[in-house]
């Protein structure tokens, strides 16, 4: 073995790997090289261990066999013995402590699995915040969630789950993707509620006139706030601490700099700006602490209204509630990248190889929690995240969950194809997730769904099921190796069934042929006869699958009918239809791959929720869903 191939397998970096077909591929060694240089691979002295209620957990080389301390999270204490480096078995979960002499573990124990959802079979859906007409703003907000929650929960539905609510960059009304947010630890301000109803709104949200109205509007609300409002606002702001801190200085920074200089992120910055302890920060932040204060009341603004929609959605019968969506990384210029920047994989990319849907592989332009930091800094970066999340949701969904197993990076400025999986801490991690979607709901514990879509290392999906992970089933990907759909009574009860996602077409659309029309438009040419055929084959197969053998019909509103209630009749406990498909919608809320091309993240819906599932089509679907 080569000394650089012996420097990837210590790091983690994977030379092979199998492909969406099952093919072997090798990453080449000037690939390996490069991520190599990008790495800072040190991690430190550990300082954290995990392991399973009621078994013993293997301890680090520095921990010597003899007597220890150990001190259980609330507060309890007992003296035990080592022997072969093993802890005695703990049967209490949660984060304790173990102490030798000068050096101290935390000991991390979770419960055997995650939160499972209410007994007998549920249905949800999903919406994109920002296309909800309640509150007849320009966009929606999460008083606008907090009423489509109401609908919802009135009409039956257990859940209804979001896309990332991640903070995003409020001088920048360019950067309105949820996927790629400044940080994951607080809120997009841009939903917080604020100003006057519109007399009408167009049906493409026009970001770059209607987030500048949204910052002005919450100013306004800042600027009127009575004395209740801002002693409660100091409260929270002190409790938030230093991360809060700094994510409004990060904010008030960004909002300057991209005034004057058009500054995309921090790198754009001059230097002396970059380092958050500098002097020039520090100065910054005396001369400007209300442009900083206003910045942590829009957070604290935000968090309360998301935290009235989450109640909202309990008050009206969701026995499960929010599901919040955790994305998988952050944009490198953002506040996380400034602020936290040792936490990251700093100069590399996240991404997905090559595959029938992106042959060329996919580059996402943001980055995520780096495995060495996450051990160096005993976890907390990723408990921190959690908590984040978790707060105010009944469920979250786990963006590309094959993630928390193994990331295929990127270097800065690379295609790519030329990137290679590094091997994350998963055992580690799961433990931790598990420990804290226990705790989350106020104590009531939260499900988890994981995105386990694409290209599936073997055996992960077996090991989301023993530890209670969530799955997803998504309609048009249930085929058999043929391409035959399968029988939706023949789907996993270990995941969740949708009848599609915010990235593909709804059915409607997909019967159309929407997306092709799309594509072929991007590409500047007619839809192929080819494309035109194959979708009129698999037209024919997916009525096979859901068609209850009835004549396939021309109208996309009766396969829409027969798809919902195919999802609802699988095995899964939990159904989840996005809005657009139980409004029988043609458009899909992004198109994988576009930036300006298609209008992602820009569409609304026609009406307000509750008149909508009123019409005699959509509550024919409810009822259907109810009954199943």
């Amino acid at each position: 073995m080569s000394d650089l191939h012996a420097r990837a397998e210590a790091a983690g970096l994977s030379r092979r790997w199998q492909d969406a077909q099952g093919r072997d591929q090798t990453v080449s060694d000037e690939a390996l090289a490069a991520i190599l240089d990008r790495l800072d691979t040190d991690v430190g002295e550990t300082v954290f261990v995990s392991g399973e209620l009621g078994e013993e957990v293997p301890l680090p080389d520095t921990c010597r066999d003899g007597t220890a301390l150990l001190v259980l999270e609330g507060g309890q204490t007992a003296s035990i013995t080592i022997r072969g480096r093993m802890l005695p078995a703990i049967n209490q979960p949660g984060y304790h402590r173990l102490e030798q002499g000068e050096r101290q573990w935390t000991v991390a124990i979770a419960p055997p699995r995650c939160p499972t959802p209410p007994p007998g079979k549920h249905w949800g859906s999903a919406v994109q915040i920002p296309s909800l007409r309640e509150g007849a703003g320009a966009f929606g907000d999460f008083a606008s969630l907090a009423s489509a929650a109401k609908a919802l929960g009135r009409a039956g539905a257990a859940a209804l789950a979001i896309s990332p609510v991640h903070a995003l960059f409020p001088a920048d009304a360019g950067r309105f993707s949820p996927y790629a947010p400044s940080s994951r630890l607080f809120r997009n301000v841009w939903l917080a509620p604020a100003g006057e109803p519109v007399a009408a709104s167009p049906a493409l949200i026009d970001w770059p006139s209607a987030a500048p109205d949204r910052m002005r509007d919450l100013r306004i609300v800042y600027d009127q706030l009575d004395d209740e409002q801002s002693q409660a606002f100091e409260r929270w702001r002190q409790e938030a601490g230093e991360r809060l801190e700094a994510q409004a200085r990060f904010d008030a920074l960004h909002a300057y700099f991209h005034a004057r200089d058009r500054a995309s992120g921090w790198p754009d910055w001059p230097e002396e700006y970059r380092d958050p302890a500098s002097e020039a920060v520090a100065r910054f932040a005396a001369e400007r602490e209300d442009s900083i204060r206003f910045y942590a009341f829009a957070q604290w603004w935000a968090d309360q209204a998301l935290r009235d929609a989450a109640d909202t959605a309990r008050d009206n019968g969701m026995g499960i509630g929010l599901i919040a969506d955790l994305a998988i990384g952050v944009a490198m210029n953002g506040a996380d990248g400034w602020n936290r920047r040792g936490e990251l994989l700093t100069g590399l990319s996240i991404g997905a190889p090559p595959d029938p849907l992106g042959p060329d592989g996919q580059n996402w332009g943001i980055t995520a929690l780096s495995p060495f930091a996450l051990r160096r800094q005993g976890f907390a970066p990723f408990i921190d995240t959690l908590r984040a999340v978790f707060a105010h949701a009944g469920g979250i969904r786990i963006d590309h969950a094959l993630g928390l197993c193994r990331l295929w990076v990127v270097p800065d400025g690379a295609p790519a194809d030329q990137g290679a999986y590094l091997a994350m801490p998963f055992a580690d991690m799961l433990r931790i997730l598990r420990i804290e979607a226990q705790r989350a709901n106020q104590g009531r514990g939260a499900i988890v769904i994981g995105e386990d879509l694409g290209t599936v290392p073997p055996g992960f999906r077996d090991t989301m099921a023993k530890v209670g992970m969530l799955g997803m089933r998504v309609l048009p990907f249930e085929r058999n190796a043929d391409g035959a759909f399968l029988p939706p009574d023949t789907w996993s009860e270990q995941a969740i069934a949708m009848t599609a996602t915010h990235d593909i077409p709804t059915i409607a659309g997909w019967w159309k042929g929407r997306d092709l029309e799309w594509r072929a438009r991007i590409a500047g040419r007619p839809v192929s006869p080819e494309d035109s055929a194959n979708r009129a084959r698999e037209r024919t197969a997916l009525w096979q699958a859901v068609g209850n053998g009835a004549p396939k019909p021309d109208e996309p509103a009766t396969v829409v009918d027969a798809a919902i209630a195919a999802v609802a009749g699988t095995p899964c406990p939990l159904a989840i239809i996005p809005v657009e498909d139980l409004l029988g919608l043609d458009e899909q809320p992004n198109l994988p791959g576009t930036i300006d091309e298609h209008p992602n993240w820009r569409r609304r819906l026609a009406d307000t929720l509750d008149r909508s599932l009123a019409t005699p089509e959509v509550a024919a679907r409810i009822a259907v869903l109810n009954a199943r």
